[in-house]
């Protein structure tokens, strides 16, 4: 008989159960919880509500300064 060593290693029919990576819970982390408390001012939406305050602002000084030109014009 011949004394072949095979290179390969055998098959595991039966792996090692291992836990879910889909079903595991984040990692909580310091910025996960800084996030969480600054989530207005770390969020893109305060630009937006500033946006939307300053277009109001804007447009009541415009406002304002027509009446009084008109107001000034009607003497």
């Amino acid at each position: 008989m011949s004394k072949l060593n095979p290179g390969k290693k055998t098959v595991e029919l039966h792996p090692s159960a291992r836990p879910s990576r889909i079903r595991r819970d984040p990692l909580h982390t310091k910025q996960a919880e800084r996030l969480s408390t600054n989530a207005w001012w770390e969020s893109r939406e305060w630009e937006v509500r500033l946006a939307v305050i300053g277009i109001l602002f804007f447009a009541l000084a415009i406002n304002a300064v027509v009446f009084d030109i008109g107001e000034v014009l009607s003497h």
